[in-house]
């Protein structure tokens, strides 16, 4: 019965680490990103984007909150991209 028991938390754990360690690589991959490039995988995607002077600082800080949900970024992403349009780049 001990052996069953090892043997189903191995399999358990064999399946489930690839998941786990895909989940850590994914967020090594973000944070390692520059906010023009998380700006042209997210914004561009599904609208035009507006030229980065065409809105200012504290539009963008509203504009990057409204879009964070609706593009499911992190705060980390959000904070990037935001500081990349505020900068004029």
């Amino acid at each position: 019965m001990k052996k069953l028991a090892l043997i189903i938390v191995a399999l358990i754990l064999i399946t489930g680490a690839p998941v786990l360690f895909n989940g850590c690589a994914t967020s090594v991959k973000v944070t390692s990103k520059s906010g023009s490039q998380l700006w042209g995988e997210n914004c561009i995607r599904c609208h035009n984007a507006p030229s980065s002077s065409e809105y200012s600082g504290v539009q963008w800080e509203t504009i990057g909150l409204h879009m964070r949900t609706r593009a499911n970024l992190t705060d980390a992403e959000t904070k990037k991209i935001v500081d990349f349009l505020k900068s004029g780049n």
